[in-house]
């Protein structure tokens, strides 16, 4: 498992007082709102978030101490926010972080190898993995029980008719 995880992104500067925009990877601001005020909660100390609000776009405004104007704030584009894994709270019963599945090997149910987790998107009908097959293409199959019916920190294991060419 990683021992951080990417909350979020900086995407630019928002106005001229130092403030960012945020692509958002988790649940939305909720996620980054519990490490509010915590000195250098994110990138390993580098980063305090001070105000964060949702920009009603699927995204977030946020301020960081450490930057103080928009010349700051535009440094900053392309920052990815990073936390330690052990300041999320726990999952619950079969929840999992997406950093969790990236690099995980996958295996059909009937024992074939199907390569290794390389990305988890939603396009808004539920969470879908990416997997590279060791011949180097890839497929996706959708998180859901019928087709990943067994995950752990050390494998996926896929559906068979799921894994099909």
């Amino acid at each position: 498992m990683p021992a951080d995880i990417t909350l979020a992104a900086v995407t630019g500067a928002h106005g001229v007082a130092g403030e960012v925009r945020l692509k958002l990877f988790g649940d939305g601001v909720a996620t980054l709102k519990r490490h509010l005020n915590r000195a250098g909660a994110f990138n390993a100390g580098a980063l305090t978030l001070t105000t964060l609000r949702d920009d009603g776009k699927g995204g977030a405004i946020a301020r960081f101490a450490e930057c103080a104007d928009r010349t700051a704030a535009e440094a900053l584009r392309g920052t990815a926010l990073a936390v330690p894994r052990d300041s999320l709270p726990p999952l619950g019963e079969g929840e999992y972080y997406y950093a969790d599945l990236i690099g995980l090997h996958a295996v059909s149910t009937d024992g074939a190898d199907l390569g290794t987790c390389i990305a988890v998107d939603n396009f808004g009908a539920g969470d879908v993995i990416e997997l590279r097959r060791p011949d180097g293409k890839t497929f996706m199959v959708p998180m859901r029980e019928e087709a990943v019916p067994e995950w752990n920190d050390q494998r996926l294991v896929i559906t068979a008719a799921w894994a099909q060419d």
